[in-house]
């Protein structure tokens, strides 16, 4: 079998590159047959050596190999799905009969762009599939580039929320002078007032005004979030949590199961641990009111390791992700794009500062946060950056 001179980068570029190289659309020439064994193991060493993912089916769309970077990214095994059918290799995702028919008809490199992988996955996997339909002695071939754009889409939504907080951040530090000066006016004529005032009727109203006076204050330095900066100590991470699922569980009565999935193998990070207690108590309360009329319910606190993640404009080697998932109802679509503002919230008589605060805690630990729902899923995942992995720009 003759692989062509070029695998199909990203909308059907070509780029000169040699057959080592690695990354996206690399070019390189192998030719695979079936009379000559190390042809055939340098072809599959070429493959391997890519970034992206690639599979080669046959004409009946059954397996031929599958790279290392696929097997990474599917968590598959090329050998044990050796002639499968691709159904079975990618299930549920019915645009690529649509992709691999139009690519057969058209004889051109189609792609498909924001293809989900693993939908019942908390966090879906985003990606570009390019198709490549050839013929070669053995009959006709189909070739999958799959390339990663969840990364891409990642930093793209953070800089996008990122821009919104600063945005809000000063909107509110604005809003909160011009509020605070007149709140402590009426504050004080209220209490020369009260001390004018004989009647003790009377003097009860002075005191609801300087009360109302006071909570809007505290609503005020809420929406402004914390002003101590965080302190920077060692931080198991597990033990933020399992203290957090404690306070959780007193407080709960409603037979909520809370599951933990840790990576015992995670390191300590450098943060405040009260700060994340406090960003965590924010995210699990949400899911306890989430799940409120809903069978089963059940809360998942997840850890991981996750390498080469961008914060911001900077490239973290290694990041811990926390994750907290529940089987509750979703969020409303309405309120995805708005669900980090202040004062918008899905549940009635809900304040709308329980998600603004949480995610102004975790940027200020160097940290990012982001969600995924659907009905029956909702995932927020956090991730903190380890030891000194923040010194490489993006």
């Amino acid at each position: 079998m003759v692989i062509p001179g070029s695998l199909p980068g990203r909308g059907g570029e070509n780029h000169d590159r040699p057959c080592g190289s690695r990354g996206p659309g690399a070019r390189f020439r192998c030719v695979m047959t079936t009379r000559s064994v190390p042809q055939r193991s340098n072809a599959e060493r070429c493959l391997d050596n890519l970034a992206v993912a690639v599979l080669l089916f046959d004409a009946e769309l059954k397996l031929l190999h599958m790279n290392g970077s696929a097997e990474d990214l599917l968590g598959l095994s090329s050998r044990a799905l050796s002639s499968e059918p691709i159904g079975r290799v990618l299930p549920d995702l019915p645009e690529l009969q649509g992709l691999i028919a139009r690519a057969r008809s058209s004889g051109q490199i189609c792609t498909e762009r924001d293809v989900i992988l693993r939908r019942d996955a908390p966090s879906p996997t985003i990606v570009d599939v390019t198709a490549h339909v050839f013929e070669d002695a053995q009959g006709e071939a189909t070739l999958l580039e799959i390339v990663n754009v969840d990364r891409h889409h990642r930093i793209v939504r953070n800089e996008t929320m990122l821009t919104q907080r600063n945005v809000t951040s000063a909107l509110l530090r604005g809003m909160a002078h011009e509020v605070k000066n007149p709140l402590g006016g009426i504050r004080g004529a209220a209490q020369l007032l009260e001390r004018e005032l004989v009647d003790d009727t009377r003097r009860e109203y002075t005191r609801i005004i300087i009360q109302e006076v006071d909570r809007l204050h505290k609503l005020i330095d809420r929406m402004l979030g914390p002003s101590l900066p965080p302190a920077r100590v060692p931080t198991n991470v597990h033990e933020v949590l399992e203290h957090v699922r404690s306070l959780v569980t007193a407080d709960t009565t409603h037979g909520i199961r809370i599951r933990r999935d840790y990576d015992p193998s995670l390191p300590e990070f450098v943060g405040d641990a009260d700060q994340l207690v406090q960003a965590l108590l924010n995210l699990l309360r949400n899911s306890v009111q989430a799940l409120a009329g809903t069978q089963n319910p059940t809360i998942t606190l997840r850890t991981r390791p996750q390498r080469m993640v961008t914060i911001g404009a900077r490239l973290h080697r290694l990041c811990i992700q926390i994750e907290v998932i529940d089987n509750g109802p979703g969020i409303p679509p309405e309120l995805e794009q708005t669900v980090f503002y202040p004062m918008v919230s899905g549940r009635e008589g809900g304040s709308g500062l329980g998600l603004p605060l949480t995610q102004a805690l975790v940027h200020r630990q160097g940290g990012s946060m982001a969600f995924h729902s659907r009905p029956g899923l909702t995932s927020f995942s956090i991730w903190l950056p380890v030891g000194n992995s923040s010194d490489e720009h993006a």
